[in-house]
């Protein structure tokens, strides 16, 4: 079995990892490793949780120690899609890097400009940067580029679904181009394997798994509901989200409640602590410092609940997370594996919960097709059988509302009277309603039919043409 000293780290990159209690390499970390030492660009292939973030961050620094960094031009640089995300490989940095003298900057969003700027005026080893504000440094003249020798792009295919390829591609044409670059992303769209194709010289490809595949420590389940009506919809499935929680005890130690939409979020998140649980909200749309307090919570079992949106589905490393529920089915079957990639991780098993109602059908089927199996089914926790109606009392149901026209009120049967048995037709009362469609449909009156014009002809008309012309 490999460890880590077979790996040609430097002592002080080796204790850093010792003491952090990491023995054995992962195995995107033994393939990457030995590769991006030897100078070579790397372009890695696995899914989340499988240890990338150290498989570049250890022979950075192992590349780094030696080397001194100028003002306003950083030595490294780092991408990631989300601020969390980069505040993370931040940590990674100073857990493994704290026998060597490194300097590191984070330039993410919600973060003042100006204190950003005196880290890099100081000059930097390692800059960690989200696309858009290190752009923003850029052309405000704060930091050049020409200076990189390595760079990583993390967390590729959600740089794609973030809508950030293109700021990606004008970083590289500011980088040289005899830089080292170190690729990563759990999935190779097209978009990516095209930039993989421009920007990387003769990678060494690394893929540990089969391209977006799940854990085999996550046990995975679907939850299916029918709403009753629509206009309850939200609220039976909150209701059903509260009995799955319920339902598995104190087997769910923690866990992080997955939303399509920033409104949902903090909707769950208001819920589950109207109803006793220890819940709170994490989005795009919340200031930076609340998210970092959210996010530490989380981390140190403060908080039981970490409701997101996909903002916390990728690459964030919270190695003890129970459970993950997907409170909507991801509209990008993608999305479902970085979902649950928060669970089960370094080796644990972990479990995974999605709620699916009828509406989710077509994308629940991609995301089976994805991983290549169908996902166990389970009734909803929640549900309750139908009341049965003892023999003979039908007041329990109440009469259903029509939509359409109003009927006819009809007299009650008990009110109306029995005809007489022999009732002669031309008894009938004269002014009984005509049937409803008029005049010439040859309908009855009284039960006599009328032939022309009976005893109301004129006697005109029944003299002869001699009779009325001597008249």
């Amino acid at each position: 079995m490999t460890k880590f000293s077979d790996l040609a780290l430097s002592p002080k990159v080796l204790k850093a990892v010792e003491a952090a209690g990491y023995e054995t390499p992962t195995p995107i970390q033994e393939g990457a490793i030995p590769a991006a030492l030897e100078g070579r660009d790397v372009l890695g292939i696995a899914q989340t949780g499988t240890g990338k973030t150290a498989g570049f961050t250890l022979p950075m620094i192992h590349l780094l120690a030696r080397g001194r960094a100028r003002a306003r031009m950083p030595r490294s640089l780092v991408l990631c899609p989300t601020r969390e995300l980069a505040a993370q490989v931040a940590e990674n940095f100073d857990t493994y890097s704290q026998n060597v003298k490194l300097t590191k900057a984070l330039l993410i969003g919600g973060v003042s400009f100006k204190e950003q700027d005196l880290l890099i005026d100081r000059g930097v080893d390692v800059l960690i940067a989200t696309p858009g504000r290190l752009l923003d440094h850029f052309e405000r003249g704060k930091l050049l580029l020409t200076g990189i020798e390595i760079m990583v792009v993390d967390e590729a295919d959600r740089m794609l679904d973030m809508g950030f390829i293109p700021d990606i591609e004008r970083i590289f044409s500011l980088t040289p181009f005899t830089r080292q670059t170190l690729f990563f992303s759990a999935t190779m769209a097209p978009e990516i394997e095209r930039i993989t194709n421009t920007f990387l010289s003769n990678p060494a490809r690394v893929e540990v798994a089969r391209q977006a595949t799940a854990s085999e420590t996550i046990a995975q389940e679907v939850v299916l509901i029918k709403p009753s009506r629509r206009d309850r919809a939200a609220k039976e499935k909150r209701e059903t989200l509260r009995a799955i929680i319920a339902r598995e005890g104190e087997s769910c130690t923690n866990a992080i409640v997955f939303c399509n939409r920033k409104t949902d979020v903090d909707i769950v998140a208001k819920s589950l602590k109207k109803h006793g649980l220890n819940a709170a909200p994490i989005h795009g749309d919340l200031d930076q410092s609340q998210r970092t307090r959210t996010l530490d919570a989380f981390r140190s079992g403060e908080l039981t609940f970490l409701v997101a949106s996909d903002v916390a589905a990728r690459g964030l490393d919270i190695p003890a997370v129970s459970h993950v529920f997907n409170y909507d089915v991801p509209s990008h079957s993608e999305d479902y594996i970085h979902r649950i990639g928060r669970t089960g991780r370094a080796g644990r098993e972990g479990k995974t919960i999605m709620i699916s109602a009828p509406v989710d059908d077509k994308n629940l089927a991609a995301i089976e097709r994805l991983l290549g199996k169908d996902i166990p089914r389970a009734d909803s926790p929640n549900q309750t059988a139908a009341p049965v109606v003892a023999e003979g009392d039908e007041t329990k149901e109440a009469p259903k509302r029509s939509r359409g026209r109003r009927p006819r009120k009809e007299e009650p049967v008990a009110e109306v009277e029995a005809e007489p048995a022999e009732q002669p037709p031309v008894e009938q009362p004269q002014e009984q309603k005509r049937e409803r469609g008029g005049r010439g449909r040859g309908s009855d009156r009284g039960g006599k039919k009328v032939v022309g014009m009976g005893d109301h002809m004129p006697s005109f008309i029944a003299m002869s043409f001699a009779e009325r012309k001597t008249g």
